[in-house]
């Protein structure tokens, strides 16, 4: 899974990093990335310095791995993030957060929040929102604030893919259980697709405009997702977003099989259009990225480390919030069907959809969104 990925590429980025300890909700989960760790030719014994003692599972495991390791990698279902990074940061530890860092108004401030006593405590906070540490979109996104393309006039960004995982479910699982095992499709949990994956194009708009959006409004629906397996979220999702200025975005994201793919990112300006990600630009002084990229899922790690050696330690806590920020605003004005503005929904919306007690139990589903009759909140 993603945490595997993120641990051998955090392990392989640069020379001396160790890896400790291990922690996931459930046991069976994280044997299984144990056992993966242990086997993958990508790591050396030196590196992998895990041992049984040091796999935690159960609701704190979070606390245990940060009691063993200087940096800890968050890669847990979004809507624990925002409390797993606090403790983090609270107790002294560099954190690598996987996005989104929440899935909703409440956990964003508390990540605001995070973010600002990480910069207190000389604390470093990077995310995996990958794209900002990709040398071709970086070389892309200067020439865009340099001024290469003009002013800029609008922009658009895409998540159109197939369906993903689902674990099944067990007759001895409890609802919290049954949840927490197919995280993705709870929204409490995820904060439904167009946050837990869309949310990489709306940090690329959020760099390329260099600010979040004023407002939006959205729609959207649950077409193909009609089973209750299937938990609360939405399976395509269509937003504008006005960003300073008037200028607009839509934003598109799906999850269906059988459909069309696109995955993509670009912003229109006076004099040609960018496409960060592809590290292209067209127009007038048409350009592209021709030198030999690194791989930005193991560069950013490697900035990550390198802040921390220099003493100079990367905060992106506040940059990928709002980013997260941008994607649950679209999420929120299309599941009320209402125009929202951002200061609102950052400074008043009261809105918290996590749980306040983490057990094994029942946990009821919250009703499916329907615009017009949701609240917001």
């Amino acid at each position: 899974g993603r945490g595997t990925a993120d641990v051998t590429n955090c392990a392989v980025s640069a020379p001396g990093v160790v890896i400790r300890a291990l922690g996931d909700l459930f046991k069976d989960r994280v044997d299984a990335c144990y056992d993966r760790l242990k086997k993958t030719k990508r790591l050396t014994a030196d590196q992998f310095q895990v041992t049984p003692e040091r796999c935690f599972s159960g609701w704190d495991n979070h606390k245990k791995v940060i009691e063993c390791v200087d940096l800890v990698l968050l890669c847990e279902p979004p809507g624990f993030r925002p409390i797993h990074m606090r403790d983090a940061i609270d107790a002294g530890v560099h954190v690598f957060a996987e996005k989104p860092v929440a899935v909703d108004p409440v956990g964003v401030r508390s990540v605001i929040e995070t973010a600002r006593v990480a910069d207190e405590k000389k604390l470093a906070i990077v995310a995996g929102t990958q794209t900002r540490h990709d040398d071709g979109a970086l070389a892309a996104m200067k020439r865009v604030h340099d001024g290469q393309i003009g002013d800029l006039r609008s922009g658009a960004c895409y998540f159109l893919t197939g369906e993903l995982w689902h674990r099944g479910s067990d007759p001895a699982w409890s609802e919290m259980e049954y949840q927490c095992r197919n995280w993705y499709y709870f929204t409490w949990l995820s904060g439904d697709h167009i946050v837990e994956q869309h949310v990489h194009q709306h940090d690329i708009m959020n760099w390329a405009f260099q600010s979040p959006p004023v407002k939006c409004i959205a729609t959207g629906g649950r077409q193909t997702r009609t089973d209750p397996k299937w938990g609360n979220i939405w399976d395509h999702f269509a937003v504008e977003y006005e960003y300073p200025g008037g200028v607009r975005v839509m934003s598109l994201c799906r999850q269906a099989n059988h459909a069309g793919h696109r995955v993509d990112a670009f912003v229109v300006g006076s004099k040609g259009t960018a496409f960060p990600a592809r590290g292209t630009i067209t127009g007038e002084g048409a350009w592209s990225y021709e030198q030999q990229a690194r791989d930005p899922s193991v560069q950013e790690h490697a900035d990550l480390i390198a802040s921390i050696r220099a003493a100079k330690p990367l905060n992106e806590g506040r940059q990928v919030a709002e980013s997260s920020m941008t994607a649950i605003l679209g999420r929120m004005a299309a599941y009320t069907g209402r125009e929202i503005n951002w200061d609102w929904a950052m400074k008043a919306s009261k809105l918290d959809i996590v749980p306040k007690e983490f057990k094994f139990g029942p946990n009821p589903v919250q009703p499916i969104a329907v615009p017009g009759e949701t609240a917001l909140i």
